[in-house]
């Protein structure tokens, strides 16, 4: 990577030599504004250094940002070699963390882990939430820690391969199921895929249908409010969520539709990247569909689909949304999973700033050899973009960007950089630009 141009002190840092995240897990980052402590989740492959002895480790790496220092932690060794086990963080009112993971479809176990107070490199012993006797045996994935009302959420893909939820009063001590946030005959591989922001007062997320390889999805947005399921508008779908039997999740908000045209494109088979609430109430969201291309083609073990594109869409509060192209995302990071993309992230305190991974430079369209990372500036919620290049001239991909929080006053930009060719094949190091706001 060329950053000649930048001090010491701007530059990126490898902060773990061997690990990638998923997108659907949150927070997969958090800091620590007090102590100026800076956590992330990864897991390890047998491609990286430590070869098959560190293949499947669910790890944090735990970061002084005052000294520039980072120790690498084993939450659970060789769990599963696959980048969908990357934990889930929360920090709680006791000083202690809270980690979050399970594997990939292949049991039914949501595991946890408590740290000591104000000690990430130190943790209790594992504990575990059984599925089995709701999954049939069918597994669940993912873990996105929320708070609402008082309660903890954990948010899961499990039941019907649903979205679901745990939920602890005791902010993570121990955990009971929930419900069903949303339900619908399964589709192909799973249901929709699903993005939470928020906590305090309400949870806002977005959401698909099925798994975009088996679907032509749309993007919808609801939020939860006082126990009960809402639209954008603030009209109620369910008024007792996660109770008796869920609704579908068409009938939210629909932001993003398949087969709408943007820019003389039909676009189709939309996913889910990030979201954020600001404080204002306002919601920002990044989702990406195919563009142009027949919905009907299967691209599936055959190539990536060519042309992918990252859509903002923004939320005023009071529920209006307004939807901007943002940029080409490229074409599909693997074959196998031709929806996939660099990823984008939303900057959690500025709603305004978006860190965009795409192998065509926004700035003038042209193809790059590998994906680099690009900040993205809007001044009238995404209609126009200002560009600059986080990383240039680089040797191997830059993927799935995401900004910590925890820290008003500092932006800590996290990506893994170099080959991936599956979930569960990798050559990534993570690498850190912490940067003042």
């Amino acid at each position: 990577m060329d950053q000649s141009d930048r001090s010491d002190a701007a530059r990126p840092r490898v902060i773990n030599d061997n690990g990638a995240w998923c997108w659907f897990q949150d927070e997969r980052a958090i800091v620590d504004a007090e102590s100026q402590t800076l956590v992330v989740g990864s897991i390890a492959a047998a491609e990286g250094p430590g070869g098959e002895a560190r293949s499947g480790n669910v790890e944090l790496t735990v970061v002084d940002l005052r000294e520039g220092t980072g120790t690498v932690v084993v939450l659970h060794e060789r769990l599963e070699v696959d980048d969908h086990d990357v934990p889930a963080l929360w920090r709680r009112s006791d000083g202690r963390w809270l980690a979050v993971y399970t594997r990939h479809k292949t049991d039914d176990l949501t595991r946890w882990r408590i740290s000591e107070p104000g000690d990430p490199t130190r943790w209790g012993e594992e504990r575990v939430f059984d599925w089995s006797g709701l999954t049939e045996g069918r597994g669940v994935t993912y873990s996105n820690l929320r708070a609402a009302g008082g309660r903890l959420y954990c948010f899961a893909r499990a039941v019907n391969d649903d979205q679901c939820a745990l939920v602890s009063d005791d902010e993570g001590d121990t955990w009971a199921y929930a419900g069903k946030l949303f339900t619908r005959p399964k589709v192909g591989y799973v249901n929709g895929y699903t993005r939470y922001a928020g906590d305090g007062d309400r949870i806002d997320l977005v959401t698909t249908d099925h798994h975009p390889r088996d679907f032509d999805n749309s993007i919808y947005h609801g939020y939860l409010e006082g126990g009960a399921l809402h639209r954008s508008d603030g009209s109620v779908l369910d008024p007792a969520a996660l109770e008796g039997e869920a609704r579908s999740q068409e009938h939210l908000t629909t932001v993003l539709a398949a087969g709408s045209v943007w820019e003389g494109m039909r676009i189709s088979h939309c996913w889910t990247t990030d979201l954020r609430r600001g404080g204002d109430g306002s919601v920002a969201a990044v989702l990406t569909a195919r563009a142009g291309v027949d919905p009907e083609e299967r691209f599936f073990r055959e190539r990536p689909v060519p042309d992918l594109r990252f859509f903002y869409a923004r939320m005023a509060p009071g529920g209006e949304w307004t939807v901007h192209p943002l940029a080409q995302a490229g074409p599909g990071l693997m074959p196998h999973e031709e929806d996939y993309t660099g990823l984008a992230a939303i900057d959690p305190y500025d709603l305004d700033s978006v860190y965009v991974s795409t192998s065509v430079d926004p700035r003038d369209g042209s193809a790059l050899a590998h994906h680099e990372i690009f900040r993205a500036r809007t001044a009238d919620e995404g209609a126009t973009w200002k560009w600059s290049a986080v990383t240039e001239g680089s040797e191997v991909e830059n993927l799935r960007p995401i900004v910590a929080p925890g820290d008003a006053g500092r932006i800590p930009l996290l990506w893994f950089r170099g080959t991936m060719t599956a979930s569960q094949h990798y050559d990534c190091e993570v690498v850190l630009l912490d940067l003042p706001r």
